[in-house]
C-alpha cells in the first residue's frame, strides 16, 4: 500500500493551498485515509480523516474546522486537503495515512499505512 503526498509550499498568512495524496487504488474499498501534520518540536497532530465508502464521512480536528476541507476523488484515487485562512501555526510537514475499515480516528496509532510528507510553510 502506497500513499504519496504533494502540493506543499511557502504561502502567506491568509492564503489558501491544496494538498493531494495519491492512494494505491487497491485499498480504496472499505478503507479510510487521513491527514496528519508534524511541526518541529511537536508530536504528530491529527488534521482530518475521510472514509472511502459511500458519501464519505469526514472528521476534523477542532483547530482546522471551518478552515480546512478534506475530500477524495475515487476516479483519480486521490485524497485532497483544501486549506484556507492559513496561519503561521499551520506550518508543518503534512502526512497522509491510511487504514482498513471505515471508522475514523484521530490517533496516529490507528493508521497502518503512511506516506512521505509535504512541507507547508506559512509566513507571517
Amino acid at each position: 500500500v502506497q500513499l504519496q503526498a504533494s502540493g506543499g509550499g511557502l504561502v502567506q498568512t491568509g492564503d489558501s493551498l491544496r494538498l493531494s495524496c495519491a492512494v494505491d487504488g487497491r485499498i480504496l474499498a472499505q478503507y479510510s485515509t487521513a491527514w496528519f501534520r508534524l511541526a518541529p518540536g511537536k508530536e504528530r497532530e491529527f488534521v482530518a480523516a475521510i472514509s472511502w465508502s459511500g458519501s464519505g464521512d469526514t472528521y476534523y480536528a477542532d483547530s482546522v474546522t471551518g478552515r480546512f476541507t478534506i475530500s477524495r476523488d475515487n476516479a483519480k484515487k486521490t485524497m485532497y486537503l483544501h486549506m484556507s485562512s492559513l496561519k503561521p501555526e499551520d506550518t508543518a510537514t503534512y502526512l497522509c495515512a491510511g487504514k482498513r475499515g471505515l471508522a475514523l480516528y484521530s490517533s496516529p496509532a490507528r493508521y497502518e499505512f503512511w506516506g512521505q510528507g509535504t512541507l507547508v510553510t506559512v509566513s507571517s
